[in-house]
């Protein structure tokens, strides 16, 4: 069983940044992959970002490709999403979540565990 905790959400201006986190329960987080998905007002989920457990690969949505690093460290536990140039198209709740065996990485009903989300706001 893994617990999810994201943090780091907020209100920030267009071409800002802001790095969330997602602190993980549990001795194994390193056993698990992890992504990051978001879901705007009236839209569905999307996904945004895929860490293997080791951090050794990465993979990411072509349209967030350059803005957003997905990164971790397993000797905290945690996750994180870096956002630069953000802009208020991005303007979401983001989720993590992670899961022992993801395929494909997009899909977002091959993960097992979910945080309850962190508000993102871009203003213009």
């Amino acid at each position: 069983q893994v617990q999810l905790v994201e943090s780091g959400g907020g209100l920030v201006q267009a071409g800002g940044s802001l790095r969330l986190s997602c602190a993980a329960s549990g001795r194994t987080f390193s056993s698990y992959a992890m992504g990051w998905f978001r879901q705007a007002p009236g839209k569905d989920r999307e996904f945004v970002a895929f860490i293997t457990g080791s951090g050794s690969s990465t993979y990411y949505a072509d349209s967030l490709k350059g803005r957003f690093t997905i990164s971790r460290d397993n000797a905290k536990n945690t996750g994180y999403l870096q956002m630069n140039s953000l802009n208020p198209e991005d303007t979401a709740v983001y989720y993590c979540a992670a899961g022992s065996r993801i395929a494909p990485p997009a899909v977002a009903s091959t993960y097992n565990y979910w945080g309850q989300g962190t508000q993102v706001t871009v203003s213009s």
